[in-house]
């Protein structure tokens, strides 16, 4: 992947688009979570309703302060994962979004440790939505071809590169007993 590739990348989820990018158990597709009409996009594409909710990484903790609460003691386990391919439900700050929260109090937050899917939010200067870069309940994309046929009529952008070493998308856990609710 070359740096010119990653900085357009960035540089189209800043001004609201869509791009498809690896992450560490698949391909992702994703937008600057703040531009709701990114993110409908996305839902709409997935054939996901905005009421399951939409997990937002970042490569900083900062970048996710944005969409948690960072007073809360929850954040301690949490921190023990990361950075990693571990992803927590965590009580959201007030005002964000229900096209991020769903139907939920919570959001789903990722400090990622995959190289490319850190940069790209280390260039974007954010944090960005990710979501499996496939139809809502089909398999998950592991390949740029695989994402491609999947949803790269819907992306303004595809990122090549390798997924992490994940065989599915990477686990949740809820933020308030640890109890995993999604094991990939």
């Amino acid at each position: 992947m070359k740096l010119q590739d990653l900085e357009h990348a960035a540089r189209i989820i800043v001004e609201g688009g869509l791009v498809l990018y690896p992450a560490e158990g698949c391909y992702g597709i994703g937008c600057d979570p703040c531009q709701h009409a990114a993110v409908r996009r996305i839902l709409h594409a997935k054939h996901r309703s905005w009421q399951h909710g939409l997990i937002v990484i970042g490569a900083t903790m900062n970048q996710l302060f944005r969409y948690i609460d960072a007073e809360s003691p929850l954040l301690e386990l949490a921190l023990a994962d990361w950075p990693g391919p571990q992803t927590w439900l965590m009580p959201a700050r007030a005002g964000v979004s229900r096209w991020i929260r769903g139907r939920h109090a919570s959001v789903a937050v990722r400090l990622t440790d995959h190289p490319i899917a850190r940069r790209l939010c280390l260039s974007a200067r954010r944090g960005i939505v990710s979501t499996s870069a496939n139809r809502h309940g089909l398999d998950p994309a592991r390949t740029v071809a695989q994402a491609r046929r999947a949803l790269g009529r819907r992306a303004d952008y595809v990122l090549s590169g390798a997924v992490g070493s994940l065989r599915n998308p990477t686990p949740i856990r809820d933020g308030r007993t640890g109890a995993i609710v999604r094991n990939g």
